[in-house]
């Protein structure tokens, strides 16, 4: 009887068994804390600031300050993203020209990109031409020499220099008049740096610092080295940067600080902020002159380009390779042709 009983109830408490497991099962389960994740960890790679086409040389160079802290970091609240962020009209492009190229170099400028910029892009000349300024152009005629002297290089810079200085600008470029600029290529590469930083960016036309001999007192001289920007192919000062190069740059003081060194204006720019200052230039290759083999530039590579330009380069015509609808004949300098690429619905494009 009792080995019946136990096969009529073995089936009962072998059930009850696991009825008792599984409840306390439920009851440590709903006992433990329970684990909520409000934000999951980024883990986006962060991306480097550098433009496209510049070299392994500077390609952190956007993303760091003089100090070489890193310049660029997340904005805390909408009125920080409104404050930082750089339009075209936050900057002043000086171009430097003279009287007897404002019928062919100056005005091939006006017909292509400065008509773009007309508003924040200032003339710096030393001949009154009363078409241009009917034109609507900024025009600033200066009284430096018409010549391609040390002196008048220097004069025609320290007056743009003063002439930014004036203005409620956030940046300065400087250009020449044989210079194409594509603004919008120059927005996106001044918007990657930090907007309050020491920012001086330009390429250089030697592949090694310059050697000058800066005059002292007691006609001593002393052997100085730095890097300088070739104005021939653009460069660019932020004011934070300009404001502190006054001291040697402002007023008259710029053309006595070249006559120091007796080099010209752009190597005077570069002294100024790598010898004075301790801040060093960044080295960007998306600035052009005719000093360069402009034909290794590619057709694809031209809509990130800052600046191009054009002249002649041992004995011949410098200028970059693009296809289009004018000729080498009606358009030699390419500059119409690369605006028609950039800005096909220009009036006068084909």
């Amino acid at each position: 009887m009792n080995r019946r009983w136990i096969r009529r109830r073995l089936p009962v408490l072998i059930a009850m068994f696991f009825i008792i497991l599984y409840v306390d099962f439920q009851l440590r389960a709903s006992s433990l804390p329970k684990i909520s994740v409000d934000h999951p960890p980024d883990t986006r790679r962060a991306s480097p600031l550098h433009p496209a086409g510049s070299d392994s040389k500077d390609a952190q160079s956007p993303a760091r300050n003089s100090s070489g802290d890193v310049g660029v970091h997340p904005a805390s609240d909408g009125a920080h993203v409104a404050k930082q962020k750089l339009k075209l009209e936050d900057i002043f492009i000086a171009v430097k020209t003279t009287g007897r190229f404002h019928g062919t170099r100056l005005a091939l400028l006006l017909e292509t990109w400065i008509s773009r910029t007309k508003e924040h892009t200032f003339v710096f000349t030393d001949t009154e031409d009363e078409d241009f300024s009917s034109e609507g152009c900024n025009v600033v005629v200066t009284d430096c020499q018409s010549d391609h002297s040390q002196q008048a290089l220097s004069c025609k810079m320290s007056a743009e220099y003063n002439g930014f200085l004036a203005s409620d600008k956030r940046w300065f470029c400087h250009v020449d008049d044989d210079n194409y600029v594509n603004p919008e290529a120059l927005l996106s590469l001044l918007s990657a740096f930090p907007q309050d930083g020491d920012i001086y960016v330009g390429k250089p036309s030697l592949d090694k610092p310059i050697t000058a001999h800066e005059l002292l007192e007691g006609n001593a001289t002393r052997e100085v080295r730095f890097w300088f920007a070739t104005g021939g192919a653009g460069f660019c000062l932020s004011r934070r940067l300009a404001e502190k190069m006054a001291p040697w740059a402002s007023g008259s003081r710029f053309e006595q600080t070249s006559a120091k060194i007796r080099l010209p204006d752009d190597c005077t720019v570069g002294f100024i902020v790598e010898k004075r200052l301790g801040i060093s230039m960044v080295h960007s290759s998306l600035f052009h002159s005719h000093l360069e083999n402009l034909l290794l530039i590619s057709q694809r590579s031209i809509p990130q380009q800052v600046t191009l330009s054009y002249g002649m380069f041992e004995n011949k015509m410098n200028s970059i390779e693009v296809k289009g609808s004018f000729t080498k004949e009606e358009d030699p300098s390419r500059f119409k042709t690369v605006h028609c690429m950039l800005y096909p619905f220009t009036s006068w494009c084909p």
